[in-house]
């Protein structure tokens, strides 16, 4: 049995290991509250945008544009991978790595180029062989307005010079703060679904004329798609930071309990032995 000033030092570090997660549940419960509130904006914008988008185009048939035009043979794909910067989030990330990993069985390394987002997606596949076309370590920093619209350009400048014939995006949808899943989407071309054959065209009178506005709005339309997967992202982490710390909490205060009781008994353990040391020394003495 481990001896008292040992069980003793293991509850100091139990004990401040606790006050650590604690402490750590409620910052990222703070952040959440303001990242949720972050998503109903970029969502709202987001699908108006995207309902904007679709009506020009379905009113406008002649139209064609780089970013919407499928193209033909699919030679190199870019995938957006959006991970956090730290761990301490259970399983966040490796469901992340998991999903994102699915995607490339199906595709060769010289047929895919990353951009990876979030030091713990960079030092992943920094140790993989799948090509880096670009990677920011700092998640909490790219999903800031200036950042998502600098990356977006790149993304469209690169796609519409032929550098890529497809993107995609891997990161976590925040459904609630106790559900979330990964998914895969497709960001380039832009997929326009299918209106139904009730739908009418409309006489619009545009001004400035539609190619220049459409061409503006689809711009818009990536841009909102990147930074509302963003938003999700970070709060998707934020909400899995708080229940990982909140069970890190709860099996703390569960090894605080046994080791008190070890500790009480070990001391009740002494405690007896050493008065049956003075019992005998007394007896002995008679």
């Amino acid at each position: 049995m481990s001896s008292l000033r040992e069980i003793r030092k293991r509850l100091r570090s139990i004990q401040n290991i606790k006050q650590l997660t604690n402490a750590m549940e409620m910052v990222a419960a703070s952040h959440l509250h303001q990242a949720q509130h972050r998503i109903q904006q970029t969502k709202t914008y987001s699908s108006k945008i995207k309902e904007i988008v679709d009506k020009l185009i379905f009113n406008l048939p002649e139209f064609n544009h780089a970013l919407v035009e499928k193209r033909k043979k699919v030679k190199k794909i870019g995938l957006v991978i959006i991970a956090a910067d730290m761990g301490l989030s259970g399983s966040y990330n490796k469901d992340v790595f998991n999903a994102a990993n699915r995607f490339l069985k199906k595709y060769t390394r010289d047929q895919v180029e990353l951009f990876v987002i979030g030091r713990k997606a960079v030092e992943y596949y920094s140790r993989r062989d799948w090509p880096i076309h670009f990677q920011q370590p700092k998640m909490v920093e790219a999903k800031e307005v200036l950042y998502v619209k600098s990356l977006a350009s790149h993304i469209v400048n690169a796609y519409i010079k032929n550098e890529f014939d497809e993107v995609w995006l891997v990161y976590t949808h925040y459904i609630n703060m106790f559900s979330k899943k990964v998914v895969t989407e497709k960001l380039l071309n832009i997929d326009i679904p299918p209106h139904s054959s009730g739908e009418q065209n409309l006489d619009y009178i545009f001004e400035p004329p539609p190619a220049i506005i459409l061409g503006e709005i689809l711009l818009r339309h990536i841009f909102a798609k990147i930074q509302s997967s963003f938003d999700e992202a970070y709060a998707s982490e934020l909400a899995a930071r708080v229940f990982a710390m909140k069970a890190a909490t709860k099996n703390a205060d569960e090894m605080i309990e046994k080791l008190t009781l070890v500790r009480n008994k070990v001391r009740q353990a002494e405690i007896t032995k050493e008065m049956l040391e003075i019992t005998a020394g007394a007896e002995s003495s008679k």
